[in-house]
């Protein structure tokens, strides 16, 4: 059985403690980090199956955390977490790579699709009710 780990990055310690909590039930290693140079440096270093990624997060050198990521591994699997329910900002970070786009306040269960969904080689991309898989 192949092992599998997940990257999350976040900066809202409250939501990393929930969410890390709920991975831990789908990966067999969660790895955290708050900040652009820890996520390179965690990418570079452990090559994990998924990330979750804070749309929030600081970036330098490009305009968003989605056009990081591509371009440091454009086969990396990512799931973008946002406040933003706008569609213009889902369309930027699914051409950018992202293989979903899922609101923060959504509930767990649809967290769970998002990753599942990514897992098997699809794609998940939700504003609230607006769902594409």
């Amino acid at each position: 059985m192949k092992k599998t780990s997940v990257l999350l990055a976040e900066r809202h310690p409250a939501l990393v403690e929930s969410i890390r909590d709920l991975l831990e039930t789908l990966f067999e290693t969660v790895i955290m980090v708050s900040d652009e140079k820890s996520l390179i440096e965690t990418l570079d270093r452990f090559d994990p199956d998924m990330v979750l990624v804070d749309l929030a997060l600081s970036v330098t050198q490009v305009q968003n955390v989605a056009e990081l990521l591509h371009r440091h591994d454009p086969e990396l699997k990512f799931i973008v977490l946002s406040t933003i329910e706008g569609r213009d900002v889902m369309e930027r970070c699914k051409s950018s790579g992202a293989s979903g786009y899922i609101m923060k306040r959504s509930s767990f269960q649809n967290l769970i699709k998002a990753v599942k969904a990514v897992q098997n080689g699809g794609t998940y991309f939700s504003i609230d009710s607006d769902i594409r898989e």
